[in-house]
């Protein structure tokens, strides 16, 4: 059974003109191996457990955020706690972090308070010198008060402090803000004031929070004034000041790393399985990106509250579903998304034939060399994926996503239950609650290997399926998958951007292009994508002086912070956004907790390390082993000896690397031609 690519989503347009030849991908699940690269640009099945160190630190003349540690400690920095006679005053975050690293921060941050709750983490980088440290947690902390910063010695991170969050929701945020600031100053004698407050119940709990989180460190009093009640609170004189608690709490989490290789699974299918299996839950579990389901794949995990242990011994039961772990090993944190390099890949593509079937032609062997060897010099248009959009579904996600957007709850729900065609139980399932609503007897019908449909009928039962039922379905499922559908709408208008710029205005790099400034580029660690620092806008000078090449252009992913090209593609984007409804920037859904600020993408994408050999179909039961070669050679031969009347017979073995968040089966179709 072949696996066909999308073509909806991907428009069919190339970058290279060579003729291509027709062939078939996944015929075979060990035809599709992806192997993980981590951000130590190792390949996550290349060097074993024992082999590995489990701690690390950067290396001590390194500022970049990307060498920071893969698997550290979280220790405690002497240099975090700033002293007891610090005085706050004026930080520039832009001369402390350098300009780039601020302006993320401050997405970052735009990000997270739109989050009811959130754990997610952002490096600032590493800071070798103790005072270099000392001063970031300062200026950090008294910029955003609701930050929490940790060191990792050398490297800081940022993550929004639970403390804050908490007292946000009994005072307001200014008071709250102000409220630790003072606490991050810890000037002796001195005391806060917060604001007039004559209810008695409410002060009641103001005080225990702060006798709570912060006992010893202040002591809280109420005083009237005026006719006026409000509390005071006061540092306290002797003692140091204890550190956040927090950071206790998560000294005692256990974190169990792990590599998991998977066959024909989704990576939230097998996250499910297996937080059913330990008794965790699925959110336990971590992981820098997601792999395809029709694959063979190897990722790095890490799961919350299991040790190694307990992980070896339900090894057995995991491989049963089609996953098998190794490298398994204690770690001091969880993995976070988009930790990673890129991945390996090591396909097959069989069936191989010409094009122009019953017409003169090149030699297949020659069809395959120039196209292999044309794509590596030129790269390929870097689309997103079928796996984006869902491939083979018959409502795909950008669809339910463009319903988030425009909030239609109701209509995004039915949408995402749309079922396929055929009578398979996830199927009836959806097809059941389209026709009756009953999410009950719905939720009964559907597989336990559904866990998102699962969720959102649970929500459904419980909250109803009017607008605030749907609404409340849509929460239940974690944000990193909440999002996935409005990303998904706008990949799929970044797909349509990519091939209108390149029908349009050509090959070469015109006025209004946006590029990288050529003294730096940066890579957001989140999604592998393009951030927004640094992003220029060509001149009419520099498209005269060839100042940029086409591999350095950028397309922005519709968001509310992206800079448009200042070029006929800015009408066409704005154009575009229109025809769907989306005019202005509506990219912030907050029933949903949901704010897509737009990152930038480059338009081409060009695969590393890139080896491939022709052979015989006779290897196909054993061909799968020759994909990982040790040709010393940096291409294989083809043979051209082959002959056509053997081209049925033979397949095509491949191996390169790809960036994060690019798609091999998106180079494969510039390398074919065609769809697969």
């Amino acid at each position: 059974m072949t696996h066909d690519i999308d073509a909806v989503n991907v428009p069919a347009y190339f970058i290279s003109s060579h003729e291509g030849f027709h062939g078939s991908i996944k015929n075979l699940i060990k035809d599709f191996v992806v192997t993980e690269i981590d951000i130590n640009g190792e390949r996550v099945t290349a060097v074993a457990a024992c082999e590995k160190p489990a701690w690390n630190c950067c290396d001590a003349d390194t500022d970049s955020k990307d060498s920071s540690p893969r698997w550290v400690a979280e220790v405690a920095d002497p240099s975090a706690d700033c002293g007891a006679d610090v005085t706050t005053g004026s930080f520039d975050l832009s001369m402390i972090l350098g300009q780039s690293v601020s302006e993320e921060l401050e997405q970052f941050v735009l990000t997270l308070r739109d989050e009811k709750q959130s754990t997610q983490e952002l490096s600032l980088g590493c800071f070798t010198d103790k005072h270099h440290r000392a001063n970031v947690h300062r200026a950090v902390r008294h910029r955003f008060p609701f930050l929490m910063t940790i060191t990792i010695q050398p490297e800081i991170r940022v993550r929004e402090d639970p403390d804050y969050r908490e007292l946000s929701q009994l005072v307001t945020e200014d008071e709250a803000e102000d409220f630790f600031r003072f606490i991050d100053a810890k000037v002796r004698g001195s005391s806060y004031m917060f604001g007039p407050d004559d209810n008695k119940e409410h002060r009641t709990a103001v005080h225990h929070f702060m006798n709570r989180r912060f006992g010893k460190l202040v002591e809280t009093k109420s005083f009237s004034d005026q006719g006026r009640t409000a509390i005071s609170v006061r540092l306290r004189e002797q003692g140091r000041p204890k550190k956040r608690s927090a950071d206790e709490r998560r000294e005692e989490d256990v974190y169990t790393a792990f590599t998991l290789c998977k066959e024909n699974l989704e990576t939230l299918e097998a996250i499910s399985y297996m937080a059913a299996e330990l008794g965790v839950l699925p959110s336990d579990f971590t992981y820098a990106g997601i792999k395809d389901k029709r694959a063979i794949t190897y990722q790095s995990m890490v799961v919350k509250k299991v040790s190694p242990q307990r992980l070896e011994e339900k090894s057995a039961e995991f491989e049963k579903r089609g996953m098998r772990l190794s490298q398994i090993h204690s770690v001091g944190e969880p993995l976070r998304l988009g930790r990673l390099q890129g991945n390996h890949f090591d396909l097959v593509v069989r069936d191989l034939r010409p094009h122009r079937a019953g017409e003169a032609h090149p030699p297949l062997a020659a069809l395959i060399k120039e196209a292999v060897e044309n794509v590596e010099s030129r790269g390929f248009v870097n689309y997103y994926g079928p796996q984006r959009f869902g491939s083979g579904q018959s409502v795909q996600s950008d669809r339910v996503g463009l319903a988030l957007l425009k909030e239609d709850f109701v209509g995004a729900v039915h949408l995402f239950f749309t079922p396929e065609e055929g009578h398979d139980p996830p199927s009836l399932a959806k097809r059941h609650f389209l026709q009756t609503e009953n999410a009950k007897e719905s939720l009964a019908m559907m597989p336990f290997s559904k866990p998102r449909e699962r969720l959102m009928l649970r929500a459904l039962n419980r909250y109803g399926t009017g607008a605030e039922g749907c609404a409340q379905a849509w929460l239940s499922l974690p944000h990193s998958t909440r999002v996935f559908y409005p990303h998904a709408y706008c990949s799929r208008v970044w797909n349509e951007a990519a091939a209108h710029r390149l029908i349009t205005l050509g090959h070469s790099v015109r006025s209004g292009d946006l590029v990288w400034r050529q003294e730096e580029s940066q890579i957001l660690e989140d999604t592998g994508e393009s951030s927004t620092p640094q992003i220029h806008v060509v001149t009419d000078q520099e498209e005269q002086d060839g100042a940029y090449n086409l591999e350095q252009v950028l397309l922005p992913m519709p968001g509310n912070t992206v800079k448009y090209p200042e070029n006929a593609m800015g009408p066409w984007f704005q154009e575009r956004l229109s025809r769907d409804g989306l005019e202005g920037s509506r990219f912030r859904v907050s029933g949903l907790k949901l704010n897509l600020p737009g990152c930038y993408r480059p338009l081409l994408a060009s695969p590393r390390n890139l080896r491939y050999q022709l052979q015989r179909t006779a290897c196909r039961d054993g061909g799968g082993g020759e994909v990982t070669g040790e040709s010393s050679r940096r291409h294989s031969q083809i043979n051209e000896s082959s002959g056509e009347d053997k081209r049925d017979a033979l397949a095509l073995m491949l191996n390169f690397d790809l960036d994060s968040s690019c798609y091999a089966t998106i180079c494969l179709r510039e390398i074919m031609k065609c769809e697969l």
